[in-house]
C-alpha cells in the first residue's frame, strides 16, 4: 500500500455511490469508486420515473452518465470486487482490499445495494426477458407499463400480497401464485386478496418461460400465462462488509444508519439499498448526496482547509 491515503474509497458504483462520488470529487478530495459492475439500476431497460428524462432512460446508460461525470471531475473507478474491510483503531484507517489490490482511506462509503431473489428460469432467459419487459421487479417504478394487462406475482407471504395488492391499482388482472407449494396466507391476507379480486394459484412456480409477447408460469395447477411477472421473493443486503468492521445493523438487515449516513462505525456511512431496500433510484441518490456532504464535512472538522 504504498499508494497515498484516500480521503473516501466508495464500495458500490450504482446510482448512491456514483452520486457521492460526483459530490466528493466537486469538494476536491482524493477518492476511488471500487465497482463490482453488477448493479441493480443496470437491469433497467428503461425508467419513467426518473425526473428529467420524459422519454424514459436506460439503466446501463444512466449509470455511464453519471461515471463520466464523476471521472471528469477526477473520480476514479476500478471495476474490482471488495473481499475485505478493516479498520485499524490506533489510526481510525480502513484498509480495502480486493483481488490483487489494497489501499487504505480515512473515510469508506458503502454502497453495495441489495440482489433481487430470481423465479426459477435460465439467466440468460431472465435476462432477456427482463429487457422486454416481461419480468418486472419495482411496481413503485413500472406500475404504470402494466396498466389493464394481465399481471402474475410470484410470493407466498405478506409481501406477495403487499405486492399483488399494490399492482391491483394499475390492473384488475392480477393473480397471486405461490413460488413453493400451497399458499399459506393469514386470515387478514386472505380478506385482502378477496376484497380486491386477486386469483390465487397453489405452486411450485417450476419453471418460467418467455414467449413473443407474453411470459408462462408453470404451476401444479397448470400453465399460466402474463403479460408481464413480478417475483416477489424478496432480496439479500449486501452488508457483509459492514459487517466485518463491526457496523450495527437494522431491524430489517441492513446497515443501521443516522440521518447523514453515519454508520456505527466511526469514518464508515452508507448509502442506497443496502440502507433501505427501496428500489428507487432517486432515494439512493438523496443518499449518496448526504452522505457526501457529510463525509466532506467530517473530515474538514480534522482538516479544516482541505486544499
Amino acid at each position: 500500500m504504498d499508494d497515498p491515503t484516500l480521503d473516501c474509497l466508495i464500495i458500490g458504483g450504482g446510482p448512491a455511490g456514483l452520486t457521492a462520488a460526483i459530490y466528493l470529487a466537486r469538494f476536491h478530495l482524493d477518492i476511488l469508486v471500487v465497482d463490482s459492475g453488477k448493479s441493480r439500476a443496470a437491469w433497467i431497460p428503461c425508467s419513467h420515473n426518473h425526473a428529467g428524462f420524459p422519454d424514459g432512460i436506460n439503466g446501463k446508460e444512466l449509470l455511464q452518465r453519471m461515471r463520466d461525470q464523476a471521472c471528469k471531475y477526477g473520480a476514479k473507478i476500478k471495476t474490482e470486487v471488495v473481499t475485505k474491510l478493516e479498520r485499524d483503531e490506533d489510526s481510525g484507517l480502513f484498509a480495502v482490499t480486493w483481488g490483487s489490490g489494497c489501499r487504505q482511506a480515512r473515510t469508506v462509503l458503502i454502497a453495495t445495494g441489495v440482489t433481487n431473489r430470481r423465479p426459477p428460469m435460465d439467466e440468460d432467459l431472465h435476462d432477456e426477458a427482463l429487457a422486454r419487459g416481461l419480468i418486472r421487479y419495482c411496481p413503485i417504478c413500472d406500475g404504470f407499463e402494466v396498466t389493464d394487462k394481465k399481471v402474475g406475482v410470484i410470493g407466498s407471504d405478506s409481501h406477495g400480497v403487499a405486492e399483488a395488492i399494490f399492482l391491483r391499482g394499475f390492473t384488475s388482472d392480477v393473480t397471486l401464485i405461490a413460488p413453493h407449494g400451497s399458499l399459506e396466507l393469514t386470515a387478514e391476507d386472505q380478506a385482502k386478496l378477496k376484497i380486491a379480486n386477486i386469483q390465487c394459484v397453489d405452486g411450485p412456480a417450476e419453471a418460467v418461460a418467455a414467449l413473443d409477447e407474453s411470459i408462462v408460469v408453470d404451476t401444479a395447477e397448470g400453465h399460466h400465462t402474463f403479460d408481464s411477472v413480478y417475483p416477489a421473493l424478496g432480496s439479500d443486503t449486501h452488508t457483509q462488509l459492514a459487517e466485518m468492521v463491526g457496523a450495527r445493523l437494522s431491524g430489517e438487515g441492513c446497515v443501521g444508519v443516522d440521518s447523514h449516513q453515519r454508520t456505527s462505525v466511526q469514518g464508515l456511512f452508507a448509502a442506497g439499498d443496502v440502507v433501505i431496500g427501496l428500489d428507487q433510484i432517486s432515494h439512493a441518490m438523496g443518499e449518496g448526496g448526504v452522505a457526501a456532504t457529510t463525509i466532506r464535512n467530517d473530515l474538514a472538522k480534522e482538516k479544516p482547509f482541505l486544499r
